[in-house]
């Protein structure tokens, strides 16, 4: 069974991202605090559990959490500000969306959230000089692997792989010879010999190496 806190503080938020590593879509970030009792026995780490179970905890979670959000953050900024940047610009965003203003962030990796705040950009969110005072003044612990250690980035790690997977269904109708409802962005085989074969689209991060050869694309 996974930890309910680390902190001991009652509004202690877990936090995660997916799709770091894909070559097309969003990186998609989620908070969510949990109540103290809150306890599933196939929670766990998103990658550890099938689709099937991802899809069946969703709406337990969304149901049971204290409060929760859920942010995509597209191509054109991962490429501006870089995915690490983005990932964590993510998980700032869904801080700020809470319902509830957390007492302490646990973090899922090994890189504290408090960096890079207030990024300039030109796409997506930007951030407010309350926003960042805010976002300063949360503690917040980075925790190795805590998606399989801690119930609350677990359940981040659920939701972000959920809604992300759903955003790329979505495109997939709209390019489908990309095949993204199946490989959902990854940089498989199939996936770069699309790239290869049709080009790249609005959704590609063009900032990323998409093809080992890394051949002149079409635009």
């Amino acid at each position: 069974m996974l930890a309910k806190n680390f902190s001991g503080f009652i509004l202690e938020t877990g936090t995660d991202e997916a799709g770091r590593g894909c070559l097309a879509g969003p990186v998609t970030a989620a908070a969510v605090i949990l109540p103290a009792d809150f306890e599933h026995q196939f929670l766990n780490d998103s990658k550890q559990l099938s689709e099937k179970t991802r899809e069946l905890l969703k709406p337990i979670i969304e149901q049971h959490a204290v409060c929760y959000s859920v942010t995509h953050l597209h191509a054109d900024e991962i490429d501006e500000i870089n995915i690490l940047n983005a990932s964590m610009k993510g998980m700032h965003e869904c801080i700020l969306k809470l319902n509830q203003i957390p007492e302490f962030v646990i973090v899922d990796g090994n890189r504290a959230l408090n960096s890079k705040l207030g990024l300039k950009n030109n796409f997506g969110k930007q951030f407010s000089t309350t926003e960042i005072e805010l976002l300063k003044s949360i503690p917040n612990q980075c925790i190795i692997k805590g998606d399989a250690k801690f119930l609350s980035i677990a359940a981040a790690s659920v939701l972000a792989k959920t809604y992300r997977d759903e955003y790329m269904h979505k495109i997939h109708e709209e390019f489908p010879m990309y095949n993204w409802k199946q490989n959902k962005g990854y940089p498989t085989k199939e996936h770069r010999e699309a790239i290869k074969k049709y080009g790249t689209t609005k959704y590609h991060r063009m900032s990323f190496r998409l093809l080992p050869e890394q051949l002149e694309l079409e635009f």
